[in-house]
């Protein structure tokens, strides 16, 4: 599984069927996002994401997280975002 990376720049219904064709494939996804414009199209994505795994019967919740990644020799703070189904009731 790879993790989806969304920029400021971002299309959200892409992302959102990015999202949703790999958590019907493994029950989870990783988003990662910098700053706040790209957390801000990455969290829409997950929302749109959710509609669409919905018909599919499919519940989902979003764990965030603080993650240290290296960007051309430089420290910088991501946010990742956890995508897993939820058990059903």
């Amino acid at each position: 599984m790879e993790l989806i990376k969304v920029s400021a720049h971002s299309r959200c219904t892409l992302v959102a069927g990015a999202i949703a064709g790999v958590v019907r494939e493994w029950r989870h996804a990783e988003v990662q996002a910098i700053g706040p414009n790209a957390v801000n199209q990455a969290i829409k994505a997950i929302a749109i994401a959710r509609n669409y795994l919905v018909a599919d019967g499919l519940q989902i919740v979003c764990i965030p997280e603080f993650v240290n990644i290296d960007i051309k020799g430089r420290e910088r703070t991501a946010i990742k975002l956890v995508v897993v189904c939820q058990p059903p009731n």
